[in-house]
């Protein structure tokens, strides 16, 4: 009986630590995982920003570039307090649609371009002249909010004739966070 007992006493003892041996396994995969995630997390940064003085008095385009050094995020909503309502167009085919959000690619950038993807900044609340600046905060999936100094520049301008970056913003993409969903 002695025999036997010290037979089931190493059995035991050997999945006991087989079961040990697993579990510290898997605690390694999700922290490994875990830091994993926040290494990947979007790296957001703003880039050209300007706004054409408006020829009209309640309505305003808004041009920017989002890099992303980081996973994707999606730019969800931008507001201002220089109007009552700031949404997001894409222009397909010389036909402008009003989109609920924007994917911000890893690694990549998304554009709000003349002639194809910009805000509309609506009901403005005055129109801005050239020379001043609209503050715009922009609004991700993932990130912190983005506040951006807007320029607003002659209604004619075009960045590619002036090669101008001109945009200034109060947040980093290496202080965003990681929202929980």
């Amino acid at each position: 009986m002695n025999h036997r007992t010290t037979k089931h006493r190493a059995l035991a003892g050997g999945a006991l630590a087989l079961t040990a041996v697993l579990a510290l396994a898997g605690c390694g995969d999700d922290s490994d995982s875990g830091s994993g995630d926040a290494a990947k997390k979007p790296e957001l940064k703003v880039s050209g920003a300007y706004v054409p003085e408006p020829t009209m008095d309640d309505m305003a385009a808004g041009f920017l570039t989002l890099a992303n050094n980081g996973s994707a995020d999606k730019l969800t909503s931008v507001t201002s307090d220089a109007a009552g309502a700031v949404t997001l167009h894409s222009t397909k085919g010389g036909a402008m649609k009003e989109e609920k959000s924007f994917d911000v690619p890893a690694n990549g950038k998304l554009a709000f371009v003349s002639g194809g993807n910009h805000l509309m900044l609506e009901k403005l609340k005055h129109k801005p002249k050239k020379g001043e600046k609209v503050a715009l905060t922009l609004h991700f999936q993932k990130s912190d909010p983005i506040k951006v100094e807007v320029p607003v520049k002659e209604a004619t301008y075009s960045p590619k004739q002036h090669g101008d970056a001109t945009a200034s913003h109060d947040s980093n993409a290496s202080h965003t966070s990681h929202k929980s969903h």
